[in-house]
């Protein structure tokens, strides 16, 4: 009996929860993947899932500038988007004796090597997302087609036509699932601290990341076409009206 508990343990095996279905977006159906530091794997496609991550937050933004005439009063003629900045994502993970935040996207820090500052940080690394469509979100947009050699699947419903195969099963010993992935390229750490704290037991390391390029998988690009980007019939009628003409 002791060895089959020792054999069910949670240090010993790899356990999944249930996650409830529905439309919205919970955050137990996002998975975040990279290659770690003790990775044997020789390509950047054996990414593996990061665990006990508390926060995972993608933000960006980029100015819009105002353009005015004199002599046509106090209004806005045009605004012209301008350079967007760099994708910066604010990660929060709990420490682990066994693996640290920089060793879980490759480097060779905590028990796997020397990497302790930024400065010991010589290449950038990519991170995988993939927000997991559950049974109830297919069914209600149609069935998904997973997926092709560009590893965009398309929807035979009204549903986006953004969904590739998820890297991993449910969990649960299902099929491979519906994912929208989103890739961020050439990341690296623009800060990172830790805080051990006497109130509190856990320790979390937090950092921000910032990204070259986001892709919507790994073996696709973004191109120009108006009809991947944007629904025509989405554009606002204020292009057409002629203003400023």
């Amino acid at each position: 009996m002791a060895d089959n508990q020792a054999a069910q343990s949670v240090y010993t095996q790899s356990r999944y929860g249930v996650s409830p279905e529905t439309l919205s977006v919970i955050s137990a159906r996002n998975r975040i993947y990279a290659v770690p530091a003790w990775s044997n794997a020789s390509s950047s496609s054996a990414k593996i899932q990061i665990g006990v991550v508390a926060n995972f937050n993608p933000t960006e933004g980029r100015t819009l500038e105002p353009v005015r005439g004199i002599g046509y009063g106090d209004r806005v003629m045009e605004l012209v988007p301008g350079m967007t900045d760099p994708m910066s994502m604010s990660v929060t993970r709990t420490a682990q004796y066994l693996s640290m935040i920089m060793q879980v996207f490759g480097y060779k820090g905590g028990v796997d090597g020397i990497c302790r500052s930024l400065r010991h940080h010589k290449y950038p690394f990519d991170i995988r997302q993939e927000l997991i469509i559950g049974a109830l979100a297919k069914n209600a947009y149609g069935s998904f087609v997973e997926s092709d050699s560009s590893g965009i699947a398309s929807s035979s419903g009204s549903g986006a036509s953004s969904i590739s195969a998820a890297a991993s099963s449910d969990g649960i010993g299902g099929p491979l699932t519906s994912a929208i992935i989103t890739v961020y390229e050439a990341c690296w750490m623009s800060d990172w601290s830790v805080t051990y704290a006497s109130d509190t037991a856990l320790v979390q390391e937090d950092c921000t990341i910032q990204c070259t390029d986001i892709v919507a998988s790994d073996n696709t690009s973004v191109t120009d076409s108006d009809l991947e980007l944007f629904n025509k019939a989405a554009v606002s009628k204020y292009i057409n009206s002629g203003v400023g003409q």
